[in-house]
């Protein structure tokens, strides 16, 4: 099944794609993550919302948001080497800790967005970018699993567009933190929720042979297999269980494919053919499977400054 979430006549609802264009509300108002916290009942609301004609809406009537709105955590990992290269240039060789687990960072629930949304440039930035991912969302609360067993807890699968300034992300790393504010203005996720029994007919070993594409403005930008990811999706809930839980609800972030960003053709080829997103830009990223998205960029707030620390300790 894929799921929505969307606003009609004002009101914020949840439903199923029929295979077509046609949305059938679920049942009771309640949005994807509050039906998640209870086994099989989302899967059920979906059988039965499908089974019914009431309600019924065409695609195109609404407005589109984020299937999960409100997570409560985003993990963003990092598990596609071609990117990861790319990105650091050829002089400077992967670190071994990269290869012993999967990396990752949490990242804004509260800066999520969906694909109706248009997507600010963040205050103070100059050098703006996309990152394009697949992300798991969690069905099955667990802990300290096995990359196996941790499989059987992923509900299903979603576009992750991770919006990073890449300038302010430079900035905040030389201090040892970060990525913060450099990540914190957008996370785009949609269009739908595709239930992992949708992606079994692509299973390719531990992932899946769908592919992901980006453009700017029309043109592209890149292309990857989700198959070409040196770690599973397994293996990234498991280290995400380790020593704590995951509980339904919570996205984690494939990291960015190879080719899937500015950074990397940055750090491949330079600057010049590849401009800093700006307002005005179009980004079309699209994987199969589950869908596609054409994401607008609009100038951000204004940076409001704050004072440089006192330099020196206190007497």
């Amino acid at each position: 099944m894929k799921f929505v979430t969307y606003r009609h006549d004002a009101e914020v609802r949840s439903g199923v794609l029929d295979g077509g264009d046609r949305i059938h509300p679920l049942g009771g108002g309640e949005g994807l993550v509050r039906l998640l916290e209870a086994p099989g009942r989302l899967e059920h609301s979906g059988a039965d919302a499908l089974s019914r004609e009431e309600g019924v809406l065409e695609l195109g009537s609404v407005q589109l948001m984020a299937p999960i709105p409100n997570p409560p955590t985003i993990r963003d990992f990092m598990t596609f080497e071609s990117h990861f290269q790319g990105c650091r240039g050829p002089a400077n060789p992967i670190p071994p800790q990269w290869y012993e687990v999967p990396r990752f960072y949490f990242t804004n629930p509260y800066a999520v967005i969906g694909p109706s949304d248009p997507v600010p440039v963040p205050p103070g930035s100059s050098m703006f970018d996309l990152e394009l991912e697949v992300a798991c969302v969690i069905g099955a609360a667990g802990s300290d699993l096995d990359p196996e067993e941790a499989e059987n807890h992923i509900f299903g699968y979603t576009i992750l567009v991770d919006w990073s300034a890449r300038d302010l992300q430079i900035g905040e790393m030389q201090v040892g933190l970060g990525p913060a504010k450099g990540k914190d203005t957008a996370t785009t996720l949609g269009p739908v929720l595709v239930t992992a029994d949708e992606l079994e007919p692509y299973r390719r070993g531990t992932s899946f042979s769908v592919q992901m594409r980006a453009e700017i403005n029309g043109k592209l930008l890149g292309t990857d297999r989700l198959d070409n990811m040196a770690f599973s999706f397994g293996d990234m809930v498991a280290y995400a269980s380790r020593g704590t839980e995951v509980r339904p609800g919570d996205v984690l972030g494939s990291g960015t494919c190879g080719n899937g960003c500015l950074a990397e053709m940055w750090g491949r080829y330079g600057f010049d053919d590849y401009p800093a997103l700006k307002a005005g830009d179009i980004v079309s990223v699209a994987v199969e499977g589950i869908g596609a998205m054409n994401l607008n960029i609009v100038a951000g707030v204004e940076q409001k400054p704050i004072r440089p620390a006192r330099r020196g300790s206190p007497a």
